[in-house]
This record gives structure tokens, sequence and C-alpha cells, in this order.
């Protein structure tokens, strides 16, 4: 912990906005709030409900959206976030002039294990905490609490060894395997092995940070997104198709395709809900990955059952929670702020529902169809068009386009239309 001796509290060395906002009772600290851009939408809806809003980033304030500065009580900006010391101090600010601190969140996958070190220091109880973010952070240790909850997963094992990795696969049964980070955001640095030329390639190369093997399963890729209370109880919940995995657009270039749905199954409900409690997520907006198996699977179920992947206690990345608000008629901005501050949902269910569909285009593909037609035939169904950041360009593609449609056929019509290369 921080030397707070070293430096009053009241010294400002960073950079910092004040407004003239007084008398709120509940002290959210909102880490990086500007990233992604969208964000300003929780802040904006939390001050809504009368939370004192208050931000920490390493961006300018001047940088910042409009709607996130009219959002913010105050902002402090530090020379880095990954400067546990400064965003500490930051802290320490907030709480020597505000009170105490109700929330810390970043909603943001790269941060929570330093968001769960704030909320341990500073005795905040509204979150996951350090004796707990391993459980949400290691690989190897989700498949533990998936085990000893009876959730179907796939088998995995620690890679250490050549020998090891060998062994694991006759268990199994032989190739395709996956290797991934055992702690890692995203598809980054993840691989499908087929063969044992591919095998001996891993190994001859073996990563310095520890890896894990699992067993490939034959599936949909599914995720069930929920908005939780503080019993567990989901206050919203959401169904996302992901038709290719983000892993294979990363490592072969192929063009990213997904989309949220109008309905989520019962079977994807009960298993959501099981997971989220057995995890002990509470007040969260969670993401959580599973195979939908597309045949019968010896030790995980059958056709059309759901088996665990990977657990996710954040928002999904890039605009699904926009995509979700399109495909629910609702705001989930909203729920989640209606969630922090009364720990209940106050926006009525929406009967009218949609697919929205994301089709991203890369750089280097010769595609059929220009932008300008894709406008013309799809403009009246566009909800986002737009350059994603250059970050997001391995797995989101460059050029982003979402729509807004009523049923799968035309959600596979729009995806040919958009993805369609020519020969």
């Amino acid at each position: 912990m921080p030397d707070l001796a070293k430096e009053s509290l009241s010294a400002l060395y960073f950079d910092r906005h004040t407004s003239t906002r007084k008398g709120l009772t509940m002290n959210f600290i909102f880490i990086s709030p500007n990233f992604p851009h969208t964000y300003w939408n929780f802040c904006d809806r939390l001050k809504k409900n009368g939370v004192n809003v208050l931000g920490i980033g390493d961006a300018s304030y001047d940088g910042l959206e409009d709607g996130l500065k009219g959002a913010l009580t105050e902002y402090f900006k530090v020379d880095s976030l990954e400067n546990y010391d400064q965003v500490f101090r930051a802290v320490a600010f907030f709480s020597y002039k505000y009170g105490k601190i109700d929330w810390i969140e970043s909603l943001n996958e790269y941060w929570l294990e330093q968001d769960a070190q704030l909320r341990t220091d500073f005795n905040v109880t509204t979150g996951i905490r350090s004796d707990r973010i391993s459980f949400i952070k290691e690989k190897s240790l989700m498949k533990k609490l998936y085990q000893e909850a009876g959730i179907p997963t796939a088998r995995q094992s620690k890679v250490t060894t050549r020998e090891a990795g060998r062994a694991f696969i006759d268990e199994i049964g032989g190739y395709p395997v996956i290797v991934k980070p055992d702690i890692g955001v995203g598809a980054n640095d993840t691989w499908k092995l087929n063969n044992d030329e591919q095998f001996n390639a891993f190994y001859d190369n073996l990563p310095a940070v520890p890896y894990v093997m699992e067993e490939f399963i034959v599936g949909d890729l599914i995720s069930y997104e929920a908005i939780l209370n503080s019993k567990f109880e989901p206050l919203f919940e959401n169904m996302t198709t992901w038709p290719t995995p983000i892993m294979e657009i990363v490592n072969d270039d192929l063009n990213l395709k997904y989309y949220t749905n109008p309905d989520v199954p019962a079977k994807l409900r009960e298993i959501g809900r099981k997971t989220s409690k057995e995890f002990g997520v509470d007040r969260r907006f969670v993401h959580l990955e599973f195979f939908r198996l597309t045949a019968d699977r010896k030790g995980l179920g059958k056709k059309g059952d759901y088996a665990g992947l990977e657990v996710n206690m954040r928002p999904p990345g890039g605009y699904t929670p926009d995509m979700m608000n399109f495909a629910h008629s609702t705001d989930v901005y909203q729920i989640y702020a209606d969630m922090v501050a009364f720990d209940e949902r106050h926006l009525p269910e929406n009967e009218d529902k949609y697919y929205c569909v994301y089709a991203g285009r890369k750089d280097g593909h010769d595609y059929v169809h220009t932008h300008e037609e894709i406008m013309a035939e799809y403009g009246s169904v566009m909800v986002m068009q737009e350059e994603m950041p250059p970050v997001n360009w391995p797995q989101m593609g460059r050029v982003m386009y979402t729509v807004k449609l009523k049923t799968k056929k035309e959600v596979s019509a729009f995806i040919k239309y958009v993805h369609e290369e020519k020969k």
C-alpha cells in the first residue's frame, strides 16, 4: 500500500476538474470512464440517479467527450493507470474530499485485478475483492469452480512440459486442442493445434506466461449477458451468437460477425443464472461464454445443451451493450445504474425486439460491395456505422456496420452482403 504521508492528499499533482455539484450521498469511482467511449453512458445514467460519479483516467480532461464531462462531479488525471501508486492516491483524495467510497469500477477486463485491489485497500464491499479475483482471471481456476458446481465444461490441463501436453492429448482422445494464456483478455495469443507439427512448434516456442490446454468442442459459441442485483437475480438478460470464434478471426484474418438475439432460451437462462451464483457474482454486469453442443458429446451433454467456456465479469466488448439496447428496445446503461442506486430494475420490459447484427470489414480484403452500396441497401435499418479505433482492428475490423433486423434470414443476408469478397 502506498505511503500517503509522503504527500498531502490536498496537494493535487495531477490535472483535475471540479464541478459544483454538492450533497450527493453515494460515491462511485469510475476507472477509465472514457474507454470504450460509449461508457460515458454509464456515468450519465448514474448521475441521473443521484449518484456522485468520480472519474480517474490517464486522458486529459479537455479530451473527454462532453457527455462524460457533464456526468462527472470530478475527474482526476493520472500519468498512467498502470501505476497503482498514482491510482491509489487518486482514490484516497476522493475519499478524503467526498467521504466513504461506495463503488469502484472500470467495467473493463484489463483493470479487473486493479479494481479488486482498490476495493480491498479502501474496504469497498460492492464488488469482487482481491481474495476472489483469481477465480475470474485464471482460466484454470474457472474450470475448478465449474466442476465443483456440476456445470459441464471442456476438459483442461495446465501446460507445463511437452510430456504433460502429450499425456493430456492422449487422455482426451487426440487432436485438435486449444492452447491459451491462463490469464488473458479475449482471444489474444490463443491457438488451435491440429497435429504433431503444430504441437511441437508450440512447445519449441513455449511462451513465458502460464498456458492451459483444452479439448476442442464442436458447437456454437454463445454468450449470456446479465445485470445482476445483490441477490444474484438478473434484472436484464441477453444472448449473443458468435458464428466464428474470435480466435479464428484474429489468427486467420477473418471478418467479425456476431449478433444479439431478441430472446434468451430457457436452457441458457438456467445455466447462466447458475454459473453467476456459483461464481459468487452479484451487483455486476456479466458476460459468460458457453458452447451450445451441435452433437451429443460424452461427459458434456446432448445436442442443444450448454457447456461452460469462460466467465467475464464485465460487459461484453465493443458496442455490444448498445446492440443489446437496439435488440431489446431498452437502455442497459439505465438498468445498470438502477441496480447500483436501487438494487432493482425500473425500466419495463419491451415487447418490440430484434436481432442486432455487427459486421466488420478489414483492410486487405477485396469486397464485392462498396461502402456506398451497403449504405444504399441497408441505410434504413443501420443503427451504427463508423471506423473503429486502431486497437480494435485485429478483432473487430477497421470499419463496422450494425443493423437492426427482424428475422434470422435477414441476418444471414446482411452478413453475406457486407462480407462477400471477389474471387
